[in-house]
């Protein structure tokens, strides 16, 4: 963050060590080789770094007991997810770094939340920064307070996480000590029980692993989006090569408030964010988080077959997430490049059995005349 940014914002707030601490006066607005995994999904032009950096990791893990929950079909199922993940952060070619993250395998415990919270309970999130890090690092920093402390947390979890975003957006305008031109992108995901909430605003990905399939749980904003083109339009902005207006390549993101209006108007570029919900169940074996960095390389059933195997080698999710930057800087990305991955369980992937296929095989009529006559010739 930039020097001074840890100040005092004109919303009613203050800066304590780079955290937002809010007036509540406030009103809330509502391995080595893996080209055969993807030989079509080539890598754009760029130049990788020749000696790499040290890279940015972190491995942790929150066992927690199994016991019976009522899912939210009403029936009750004995499995619950066991949280465990890892991560890895590298600029890449890019000469600086603008990416944050954050990790936290049990919220009962980071938060010091009372026993009727709902357990297991995790967070993850990806802030893919432009303009200078310090909207990335004051989201990271400041965002899960947000979730948490909003007045419809948990019981409207999707309420209180879209208010959270809106938030950390009209925060960043009043912050008097940061770049109003920084933004970033946000992803998020909390795990409450067996539910799954991803957010997203802009172009990071949430892909889910089950059995080895690829379930994308998020969208890319970009602006040459069908249905993102059309709300641009409709707002007044316009897109030139794939840029809204000329000069951004997502159509979401926090921040960036030189190219917005005044706050709680509707602009082209929005920081609301799109949710997915979805219950986590015995086949859903992690979920990989990461920035464009990583999906301009690489298709996201690529990077869910590379971390399958690399679970059934090791089962460490943090060899995971730097095998898939090794991977993409393979590639030649030209981003930075910040993974998560997140286990829902502690063993590793089961060997998926192919049943074997019992084919009938017939014959051509033609075949069948040629092979009378070979026949009746003998």
């Amino acid at each position: 963050m930039a020097p001074g940014s840890d100040t005092s914002p004109a919303c009613g707030g203050e800066f304590e060590n780079g955290v937002f601490k809010e007036n509540k006066n406030i009103p809330i607005i509502e391995e080595e080789n893996h080209d055969e995994y993807d030989s079509s999904n080539q890598a754009k032009p760029g130049r990788p770094p020749r000696n790499l950096p040290v890279m940015r990791h972190c491995n942790s893990q929150a066992i927690l007991e199994r016991t019976s929950k009522l899912s939210p079909s009403g029936e009750y199922s004995a499995f619950l997810p066991t949280l465990r993940s890892g991560s890895c952060s590298e600029k890449g070619p890019k000469p600086y770094m603008e990416d944050e993250y954050i990790c936290v395998d049990n919220l009962y415990e980071h938060l010091g939340a009372a026993d009727s919270f709902p357990s297991p309970g995790a967070f993850y999130g990806v802030f893919d920064g432009h303009g200078g890090v310090d909207a990335a690092s004051f989201t990271r920093k400041n965002i899960l307070k947000f979730i948490t402390e909003d007045s419809h947390f948990p019981s409207g979890v999707k309420r209180a996480v879209r208010n959270a975003f809106i938030k950390v957006d009209h925060a960043l305008a009043d912050a008097k000590f940061l770049d109003r031109s920084s933004g970033t992108t946000a992803l998020t995901a909390l795990v409450l029980e067996r539910n799954l909430i991803i957010a997203n605003a802009g172009d990071c990905r949430a892909v889910l692993g089950k059995r080895g399939r690829a379930i994308e749980l998020s969208k890319d904003h970009k602006p040459d989006c069908t249905s993102e083109r059309l709300r641009i339009e409709k707002l007044g902005g316009v897109i030139y090569d794939g840029y809204l207006n000329g000069q951004l390549s997502v159509a979401r993101a926090l921040g960036d408030w030189h190219m917005k209006g005044s706050k709680g108007s509707k602009c082209p570029l929005t920081p609301e964010p799109e949710l997915e919900e979805v219950v986590i169940t015995e086949e859903d074996e992690f979920i990989i988080i990461g920035c464009d960095g990583l999906w301009d390389v690489m298709s996201s059933q690529c990077a869910v077959t590379i971390v399958r195997k690399e679970l059934m080698l090791h089962n460490d999710p943090e060899k995971c997430s730097r095998e898939l930057v090794r991977e993409a800087l393979k590639r030649n990305t030209c981003d930075n490049l910040t993974v998560i991955v997140a286990c829902f369980s502690p063993d590793p992937p089961p060997r998926i059995e192919i049943p074997k296929s019992h084919r009938r095989r017939s014959i051509s009529a033609e075949g069948l005349d040629h092979l009378k006559g070979v026949l009746s010739n003998i």
